[in-house]
């Protein structure tokens, strides 16, 4: 199995456009050894011919692009087969409208996460003008086939997050996957939005050859230290790296050969890659992803 890290910044990118936090004051001027990252999106292959995207970036043209993999091959055409979201977020969704151009386009999701795409956002009514979208209902616990030995299988996220859209009460459908290659049956876990690491999403990670997770913040109270906003990382949806209880404790001592932080906030400090809080990341045996980044699991 291949898996393309076409970006692994949070919303926003980085830098992001109107922040001049350290980081991204860094990154422009090149004081601090950084490299731009764009949203956090996935491709992942069995044979490097068909892909599927886990999640579809506001960055997504910028990113098929950069990679020759996803380039067309004939006049109008596209490797790419199928796209998969763990959630309604924005950063994770607006580039289904940039894919608009396809005749087809088949977006895998829960039946929440196609509620608030529908009727919340409207974004599947104004893709939909453009293109036959094919919704695939994701159920939870069940191992559902893609292309060419490769299945995955959807877990529950659990957080008291609010929805934007919809309801107001808390996110529902939120999930990560775990995909798993028939052929060699190793799998990647694919995680870009956790609020805790409870015992049951833990035991999803178990075994598997690769996690890609959530690395949004360094610390919980990250974006009330630097004026930027009111509220923790918690409280928007994402367990901090540090502190007690934070996944850094928790991811250290599993047995994962490759752990790699994603969806990287443009204020966490571990984007330098000479700062401390990177040195600790690395010492503890996790990796931070950058755009670019190819795996072969």
């Amino acid at each position: 199995m291949w898996v393309r890290v076409l970006g692994a910044a949070a919303g926003g990118g980085f830098p992001q456009w109107n922040c001049g936090c350290p980081q991204c004051r860094a990154v422009r001027d090149g004081s601090r050894p950084c490299r731009p990252r764009t949203q956090s999106s996935v491709a992942v292959s069995a044979d490097y011919r068909r892909w599927f995207l886990l999640n579809a970036s506001p960055d997504i043209r910028a990113q098929i692009e950069s990679f020759p993999a996803l380039h067309p091959q004939g006049v109008r055409d596209s490797p790419l087969q199928a796209v998969l979201l763990t959630d309604a977020e924005l950063d994770h969704t607006l580039g289904l409208l940039l894919l608009r151009e396809a005749g087809d386009l088949e977006v895998h999701a829960t039946a929440a996460v196609h509620e608030i795409l529908s009727r919340g956002t409207s974004l599947l009514q104004t893709l939909g003008a453009y293109a036959n979208v094919e919704w695939r209902p994701v159920s939870t616990g069940v191992e559902a086939p893609l292309a060419d030995g490769l299945s995955y299988s959807a877990f529950n996220v659990p957080t008291n997050k609010r929805a934007r859209f919809g309801t107001g009460e808390a996110e529902d459908g939120v999930v990560g996957y775990r995909i798993t290659d028939g052929r060699t049956g190793r799998a990647l876990v694919y995680l870009p939005g956790a609020q805790e690491l409870t015992a049951s999403v833990l035991a999803h990670l178990e075994g598997c050859t690769c996690l890609l997770f959530d690395g949004t913040c360094w610390q919980d109270d990250e974006l009330i230290r630097l004026g930027i906003a009111g509220k923790t990382s918690r409280d928007m949806g994402h367990l901090p790296i540090s502190g007690a209880d934070g996944s850094l404790e928790h991811l250290a001592p599993l047995s994962i050969e490759r752990k790699i932080y994603i969806h990287i906030n443009n204020t966490n400090p571990i984007l330098r890659e000479d700062a401390p809080e990177r040195r600790i990341v690395e010492e503890h045996g996790l990796e931070v992803a950058a755009d670019g980044l190819e795996l072969e699991i």
